[in-house]
């Protein structure tokens, strides 16, 4: 539980939450908004795992966090070697354990540089999207706290 000096006011559903702050609400059956700064998003789960699909999983989501880290460092590369990110994509694909607990257990990201790039820059260029932030937070993990709080009561 967390103490009242570390507490954070009630959220306000249409305020801009601070950096390093997300709040997770629960909008109907297994969909949730995610509130990210001033932004929102939808997670949900596909029409036959009992979700309505109204936006990708958590565990799309995860995958999807780490593909887009990868092309932002990709872009910002390409930028400063003078070609334009026009044209750049990154696919993922993921695969989930067949054991318990669930959990991803492998996944592939191939970056497609646009059109401009020496292919002698392709060893630098992956060099540089394989140490994105999330790919660095996924070979040296944060501590992870998870903990329960009474619901706010009326105020």
């Amino acid at each position: 539980m967390t103490s009242p000096a570390q507490s954070t006011p009630p959220f306000d559903s249409g305020a801009t939450l601070p950096p390093g702050r997300i709040r997770i609400s629960h909008l109907s059956q297994d969909s949730y908004e995610i509130a990210v700064r001033g932004h929102r998003l939808v997670v949900d789960q596909p029409v036959d795992g009992g979700g309505r699909d109204a936006g990708p999983t958590p565990t799309e989501l995860f995958a999807a966090s780490l593909a887009s880290c990868v092309a932002f460092y990709a872009g910002r590369y390409l930028t400063r070697h003078g070609v334009a990110p026009e044209g750049l994509r990154v696919e993922a694909g993921f695969t989930m354990a067949a054991d318990r607990p669930a959990r991803v257990t492998e996944m592939t990201l191939t970056v497609e540089p646009p059109e401009g790039l020496d292919p002698a820059r392709y060893d630098a260029l992956l060099a540089v999207a394989s140490r994105c932030t999330v790919h660095n937070t996924l070979h040296q993990p944060p501590t992870v706290r998870i903990e329960v709080t009474p619901p706010n009561g009326p105020e």
